[in-house]
C-alpha cells in the first residue's frame, strides 16, 4: 500500500496494518495514542474511508456501506464472533 503524501516530511508514525489472511485477519499495531479513546475517533474516520471506497467503486453510497459497517461493528461487540490473541509479531 501506498505511503499518504502527508506522512513524507512530517512529524508522523505507523501504527497500524491490516492483513486478509486465509479468510481471518491479521495486525500489526503499536499503542499510536496515549489515550485509547483516540482509537475510537481513528475507527470512525477509517469506516468512513472505506465507505468512500464502496461509493467511489459503484457498490453503494457511502451511507449504505456506513450503516452496514456499524451494523456488524454493533454485533461483533455484543457477540464476539472470535477473540483472536494478542502476541508479538516476527520482526
Amino acid at each position: 500500500m501506498p505511503i499518504p503524501g502527508d506522512a513524507f516530511g512530517n512529524d508522523s508514525a505507523e501504527i497500524l496494518r491490516v492483513w486478509i489472511v486465509n479468510g481471518g485477519m491479521h495486525v500489526s499495531l503499536q499503542q499510536g495514542f496515549d489515550d485509547p479513546r483516540m482509537w475510537g475517533i481513528a475507527f470512525v474516520d477509517m469506516a468512513r474511508h472505506v465507505a468512500r471506497v464502496y461509493e467511489r467503486e459503484g457498490v453503494m453510497t457511502e451511507a449504505e456501506a456506513l450503516d452496514s459497517i456499524k451494523s456488524l461493528f454493533d454485533a461483533e461487540w455484543n457477540h464476539m464472533t472470535d477473540a483472536g490473541r494478542t502476541g508479538l509479531a516476527r520482526q
